[in-house]
């Protein structure tokens, strides 16, 4: 490609002065900086770089002519394999978000033997990437030297230890805090709402309740990073104390409204069987490679397009139902769907310094199509969302659409109209039919069999 100006640098990728992501043709690149280079060149010779790719830890990557930077301070560029949709904390079930602490332990156990550890352990440094956690940010990586206290304590404690500690033992929508606190939960906050049972947990009581007593002593006073001294054994020490802790929490999927969906679904089984033929052949049509399901439940519509070899992204409003579809993921070692939580009626917005550091859902698309099966009543009305709002949203989140028409008449509006004054005189299949075609061009509509519902394949118009 010859020499490429620096004119797409990624805006959430100017806090480590070490080195920062840009794009150039379409590429993603990564620009190490020459204040980096021993830590870099120690990262590679000591075997951990290669040992952490060779493991699926680290997101694996090329060196590329440093031509491709116009400034003088590059000391290398490395070209990383793609991550296909960027996630975020906040987005991730229980489990997703365990797996990730577990990964960034491991990682730091590690490093540890090469005579390297983490300087950072940000959440937001972990891709969700064939079925799996991955560390992406390979500038992460500092010299050890004995005697020194892991500087990302701190930071752990906040991004992983405090937000599962509360979904665990409190609430799982707690998790949503990491999109208010992007730098963490404050760990004061954290100990405020967490029962008074965890004071009981040695690791809880120490790494949560009396680390925010500490941080409220020390809070205007000066850091020096010389001054605290720890000895090798006691970091490992350390490290295992926060991996027990990790590993020993838990938080069991159930309770919650859509969880067990399709265990009281009104699909007969020949129903059942169309929609799915239908959406089979839909699909097909598409010739999509990126599918978004922003309906999943726990993803059985979800695995035809990802066991068809398309990247699926499972969007659910319910911890539940996204919990349940991750476990699978993992008990079926599936490497093309990833199960996330998003709630359409309010998905996750552009947040961080200038509203760039976390992308909102639609600048992370448009995704070649959407699924939205059993799912246009939940938003027009236990929502009260007009059609033709959801029509135009959904314009901008895909290019195909396969969509699942529900009537009133179905006994699944029925029981949602059930507890409340029926007000939508609109929502009629011909509404429904007018406000998608302002947005899509109509290629194929097909009653499910044995149902009163409708399955539907729209293009969106250009």
């Amino acid at each position: 490609m010859g020499y490429q100006p620096l004119k797409n640098v990624n805006p959430a990728s100017f806090r480590d002065p070490s080195g920062f992501v840009f794009i150039s043709d379409g590429e993603i690149y990564r620009q190490i900086q020459k204040n980096y280079s021993e830590h870099y060149d120690h990262l590679v010779a000591s075997g951990l770089c290669q040992e952490l790719i060779s493991s699926r830890l680290l997101v694996p990557h090329t060196e590329v002519d440093v031509k491709f930077s116009e400034d003088d301070s590059a000391y290398k560029i490395l070209k990383p394999e793609r991550i296909p949709f960027i996630s975020y904390p906040y987005e991730w079930s229980f489990s997703q978000l365990k797996d990730a602490a577990i990964l960034t332990l491991d990682v730091q156990k590690k490093a540890l033997h090469s005579g390297m550890l983490l300087k950072d352990s940000s959440a937001f440094n972990v891709q969700f990437f064939q079925g799996k956690p991955l560390l992406v940010d390979t500038l992460s990586f500092e010299r050890y030297h004995e005697g020194e206290p892991w500087i990302a304590y701190r930071q752990f404690c906040q991004h992983f230890l405090a937000p599962l500690a509360l979904m665990s033992k409190k609430d799982v929508r707690l998790n949503q805090l990491s999109k208010l606190y992007i730098d963490g939960v404050p760990l004061d906050l954290a100990s405020e709402l967490l029962p008074f049972s965890t004071r009981i947990s040695p690791a809880l009581l120490t790494h949560i309740h009396l680390h925010a007593k500490t941080q409220k002593k020390y809070a205007d006073k000066p850091i020096q990073r010389t001054k605290y001294r720890i000895s090798l054994f006691q970091l490992r020490a350390l490290i295992d104390t926060l991996e027990s802790a990790v590993r020993a929490m838990g938080w069991k999927p159930e309770g919650t409204e859509w969880g067990s969906y399709y265990e009281g679904t009104n699909y007969s089984e020949t129903a059942a069987d169309r929609k799915k033929r239908l959406v089979e052949g839909f699909l097909k049509i598409t010739g999509a490679r990126m599918v978004w399901d922003l309906g999943a439940n726990t993803g059985a519509f979800s695995r035809i397009a990802s066991e068809a070899g398309i990247q699926t992204i499972a969007f659910d409003v319910d911890a539940a139902a996204v919990e349940k579809n991750y476990r699978e993921v993992k008990r079926k070692k599936e490497t093309n769907l990833l199960p996330l939580l998003n709630d359409l009626t309010n998905p996750s917005p552009s947040i961080g310094f200038e509203n760039k550091e976390r992308m909102s859902l639609e600048e992370r698309g448009p995704a070649d199509c959407l699924f939205a099966l059993a799912l246009i009543h939940h938003l027009a009305i236990s929502n009260n969302l007009p059609l033709s709002r959801i029509a135009e949203y959904f314009s901008r989140l895909g290019n195909w659409l396969i969509i699942e028409f529900v009537p009133k008449s179905d006994s699944q509006v029925q029981r949602l109209l059930s507890t409340r004054v029926d007000i939508f005189p609109d929502y009629t299949q011909a509404a429904f039919e007018k406000e998608f075609t302002n947005f899509y061009e109509l290629r194929e509509a097909s009653k499910i069999a044995d149902s009163e519902r409708t399955l539907y394949l729209l293009r969106r118009r250009t």
